[in-house]
């Protein structure tokens, strides 16, 4: 790279090593020097017009910024591309995703999918992306059910994108597939739902059979340590605690078990935890067993069955 002029030189090293024709001939390296030297090895073309200035094998970020460059003005990183870059998923996933202005002609190829759009979500600069929370409704118009939307939500706050600029984004959309159900999460004042697991919890288990209305992330000092509650029954001495397995592949964590013991033994509430299995293809037995454990420590209420068919007996209900 030591023979093309000095501003492109700088160009390429802003471009992750990555530049187009275009550039190489404006810094001195014609189509001639180019093709001498992807022959040879020393560079590499991933796409027509775009060059790689190095032999070796081309990160994720050197993907990405070729796909760009091949793309052309205006495009940008969105989708699973854009969501890796911003930290909301973990995994870039197969092929590099841009968006163009609907009225560009990009052709798709080899590792590089196009999305054309009638309106382009803005972009930040340096490796262009449409910013985090575009990405996340993009994101979200991809998910197969309730559940994945919820999930991909919870991680994008944990990302550090703000709940409040994607409702605004929302706003700008005419169209949006699951629209309601990311007003319903995201326009939570109370903040309860932290993961899919949570959601079904308070719908089908608290909700679908009359159960009092609990208190969600309650922080607590408990034996000299800080701890958080899922959900209290507040002045009835129940909690529950909700395991999914992405928190807890194995079951209960030892910080699980003292934090059980040390609640029971210092408050006196007992402590009733949940999987995936117990919320949602056993709902109404779950809210029987927390239906037992309010009345038996004073709820003056009853529970309710959700349904024909629910499997919420008689003695859960307190008669």
């Amino acid at each position: 790279m030591a023979d093309l002029a000095t501003a492109v030189r700088a160009a390429v090293a802003r471009q992750d090593g990555v530049a187009t024709t275009a550039q190489l001939a404006s810094g001195g390296a014609g189509p001639g020097v180019v093709g001498r030297r992807v022959r040879a090895g020393v560079w590499q073309r991933p796409y027509r017009g775009v060059v790689l200035l190095q032999s070796g094998p081309p990160s994720w970020r050197q993907h990405a910024r070729a796909a760009l460059l091949a793309a052309g003005a205006g495009a940008a990183l969105s989708h699973r591309s854009a969501g890796y870059v911003h930290g909301i998923v973990r995994e870039p996933g197969a092929g590099i995703v841009v968006s163009v202005p609907a009225a560009r002609a990009v052709t798709a190829r080899p590792g590089l999918v196009v999305r054309r759009r009638r309106t382009m979500p803005p972009a930040g600069d340096g490796l262009r992306a449409v910013t985090p929370e575009a990405t996340v409704l993009d994101l979200v118009a991809g998910c197969a059910d309730d559940d994945a939307v919820v999930a991909l939500l919870c991680d994008a706050v944990r990302a550090g994108v703000l709940a409040g600029r994607v409702l605004l984004e929302l706003g700008q959309r005419p169209v949006q597939r699951h629209r309601a159900l990311v007003v319903a999460v995201l326009d939570d004042p109370v903040g309860r739902v932290e993961s899919p697991l949570e959601r079904r919890y308070d719908r089908d288990v608290e909700a679908a059979h009359g159960l009092p209305r609990s208190h969600a992330q309650v922080r607590q000092h408990v034996a000299g340590r800080r701890i958080r509650a899922d959900r209290v029954f507040a002045g009835l001495g129940v909690r529950v605690e909700l395991d999914g397995s992405l928190a807890h592949p194995h079951g209960r964590t030892d910080a699980d078990v003292w934090r059980d013991n040390a609640v029971l033994v210092e408050r006196g509430d007992v402590t009733l935890r949940y999987r995936w299995s117990h919320v949602v293809a056993a709902s109404c037995t779950t809210a029987g067993q927390i239906a037992a454990a309010l009345l038996a420590r004073g709820w003056p209420g009853r529970p309710s069955r959700c349904g024909p068919t629910c499997a919420l007996l008689e003695r859960d209900r307190g008669s």
